[in-house]
């Protein structure tokens, strides 16, 4: 959650966000590519905890009543996606552009983990395993029609920033298309059994770093290969350390088999790791990870109410509030700042939201108020 804050605080206040891209190995530096890529590994690895924390929760639910609370959830989390976290992008009250990205992908994951948790747990795993082995394979059809698949499968599949068009000034942009994503959901569903009190601690301990290596083994098979796996192949350039930064860029819209088997293979092994340190150690993060959907949510508002701020003591006006090449307002092609400032941002914003989150999770922890489980 605290790393996922800096890649969208260099959204804002990195000058050359919008201009170019900090995985663009012709004109990036190294610590601008690791600022950005260190930040791939908090979509997967949320999306396979909120499936662990689904079998986790089915364990004091019945299969009906855990469905109903997915299905449902996972509807709200597309409204919200929708109406509260798109608003929060951009800053335009209008909605001239609605933005899915990894709330809408979580949302309808989780409408399709409540209707496959009737299945047992080990064919959720296996489907969530295919899914996510076998869906590079649609690249090759994809690639055959030149892209034009169609707006279901954009959203299915194909979406990478694709724009549809709802209507006169209305877009809707498509980031996280959802079915990798849902591999890894019912993935994280299907070896939520492990994390039970029952499980021995050093079993589960075992099987998390047993599958976090044998992931990582398959990334840098797949990788070393340069075939199946990625459609963005790696390549010679400049010197060792650029080549390298080539070898791990992989392609995160939509995720990638390269993509997910390196981010998810480091998430078992650091499950594992933590597994042995007492809870107590992190208390401070805890207190983030405690209340995740809240502090997504206002996050990106804080972090656009301090664009706003910036945007007028650097001098800008009311001519400039609509960008050129961002989609957020108060974000012109001008505005920002180097990567120290952005990191010390990044600092101030995780600072303001630490009290703002603990008084919530307090509230959270000692009311039991039926909409809360939804915040």
């Amino acid at each position: 959650m605290l790393v996922m804050a800096l890649d969208h605080v260099r959204d804002y206040f990195h000058y050359p966000a919008w201009t170019d891209s900090p995985t663009n190995l012709l004109t990036t530096t190294p610590i601008l590519f690791f600022t950005r890529w260190i930040t791939h590994f908090c979509a997967p690895t949320f999306l396979l905890l909120s499936g662990i924390s689904a079998y986790l929760m089915g364990q004091k639910k019945s299969k009906r009543e855990l469905s109903l609370f997915l299905i449902k959830r996972g509807i709200w989390l597309v409204l919200v996606e929708i109406i509260l976290v798109s608003l929060a992008w951009t800053y335009d009250p209008l909605y001239h552009l609605l933005i899915l990205q990894v709330i809408w992908a979580t949302g309808i994951s989780m409408v399709i983990l409540g209707l496959f948790i009737w299945l047992p747990d080990n064919v959720i795993l296996i489907i969530g395993l295919l899914i996510i082995c076998l869906h590079n394979g649609l690249d090759y059809a994809e690639a055959d029609r030149k892209g034009q698949v169609g707006i279901l499968w954009d959203l299915i599949h194909h979406g990478n920033f694709t724009s549809i068009r709802l209507g006169p000034n209305r877009i809707a942009l498509i980031v996280y298309a959802f079915l990798p994503w849902t591999g890894i959901m019912l993935t994280g569903y299907g070896l939520g059994k492990i994390f039970t009190s029952r499980f021995p601690a050093g079993r589960r301990r075992f099987i998390l770093y047993l599958t976090g290596s044998f992931s990582l083994v398959l990334f840098i098979a797949l990788r070393s290969i340069n075939q199946y796996g990625d459609a963005s192949h790696w390549y010679h350039i400049r010197n060792h350390i650029y080549t390298l930064l080539s070898f791990l860029n992989v392609t995160k819209y939509p995720p990638s088999l390269d993509f997910i088997s390196l981010t998810v293979g480091a998430a078992l092994m650091l499950l594992g790791l933590f597994d042995r340190i007492s809870k107590n150690a992190f208390s401070i993060v805890r207190v983030f990870g405690r209340v995740p959907f809240f502090y997504y949510v206002i996050h990106i508002y804080l972090i656009h109410a301090l664009t706003v701020i910036f945007f007028y003591a650097e001098g800008f006006r009311v001519k400039d509030i609509k960008p050129q090449r961002s989609p957020f307002l108060f974000r012109p092609d001008q505005f920002g700042y180097g990567l120290p400032i952005v990191y010390l941002i990044w600092i101030v914003v995780i600072i303001i939201l630490y009290p703002i989150c603990h008084r919530y999770d307090q509230y959270k922890s000692t009311h039991k108020k039926w909409w809360l489980s939804y915040l």
